[in-house]
């Protein structure tokens, strides 16, 4: 399969631009860029996920076609959270302390990136399943400062619980790929032991998260969702989850586990999505 080639503008990584006012920003257009700056977090952990079901033989050429997308949005959706973007729905916000951020997380991405070049090329090898695992997590906790910064910056557009369920919903997209990319590397044996212990704190925060945005969690500032068509939707991801969490609780899982957990984690993604979505949408 031919290597994944980007075109990252070096642009990216220079100069500040003059600060946009939050005023010129809409509500909407605040709360998609929340989504779409947390949907990146979830990309990190997806991609690595389908680097370990190439890498365990588990659909190969479906997850090197997902793992191609899933880059090439990733890449896209940088750019537009740097320059803005109308296809996805950006708006360009210059601020020079998230700009700052950006550009910390483009860098990572950089390295990242050629993990994924090297898988599409045929090389699983363990020396590159351990560099992704050594190389995801700090792209996404310094992609999920830039949601936080997105977050507190949306005060003055979004009431403050909107944009913390926006974040956390969002959060959600992302635990569904950390917990399944956890699970893999527990199988090929990278670090198992503390990646069982992470999967176990991954599963409570979604657990956790979930009932926060369903009823409620002060300590999370979720104060609970009442809008009929989003609490069904969340209703719906609850019973996917149902069905996922019992795979994840195996003392020991087979490929057959594995392949059931494939099929299984993408599902709850999507309908995490939808309701992500319907949260944005909400926003008047």
């Amino acid at each position: 399969m031919k290597s994944l080639k980007f075109n990252l503008i070096s642009t990216l990584l220079i100069s500040f631009c003059l600060i946009l006012a939050a005023c010129g920003v809409t509500k909407q257009e605040m709360g998609m860029n929340i989504n779409l700056a947390g949907k990146q977090r979830m990309l990190t952990q997806k991609m690595s996920k389908e680097i370990l079901l190439i890498a365990k033989g588990i659909n190969v050429t479906e997850n090197q076609n997902h793992l191609h997308q899933t880059a090439i949005l990733f890449n896209q959706t940088i750019i537009g959270l740097f320059n803005g973007d109308s296809d996805l729905g950006l708006v360009k916000i210059e601020n020079p302390h998230i700009v700052q951020q950006l550009n910390r997380v483009a860098e990572l991405w950089k390295g990242f990136r050629e993990n994924v070049d090297t898988v599409l090329t045929g090389n699983t090898s363990t020396a590159v399943l351990n560099k992704t695992a050594q190389q995801n997590m700090p792209l996404l906790r310094e992609m999920n400062k830039v949601v936080k910064m997105y977050e507190r910056r949306s005060r003055s557009n979004l009431e403050p619980s909107m944009g913390v369920t926006i974040n956390l919903a969002g959060k959600q997209r992302m635990l569904t790929q950390k917990m399944t990319k956890e699970l893999l590397l527990v199988a090929i044996g990278i670090e198992p032991a503390a990646n069982q212990a992470r999967l176990k704190k991954t599963m409570f925060q979604f657990e956790r998260t979930l009932a926060g945005l369903l009823d409620g969690d002060a300590e999370l500032g979720l104060p609970g969702t009442f809008e009929p068509a989003i609490h069904a939707q969340l209703m719906l991801v609850k019973k996917l989850w149902n069905r996922y969490k019992p795979i994840l609780t195996k003392s020991k899982v087979s490929q057959a586990d594995l392949v059931t957990a494939s099929q299984l984690n993408l599902p709850l993604l999507k309908e995490m999505d939808k309701a992500v979505q319907m949260y944005v949408d909400s926003v008047k």
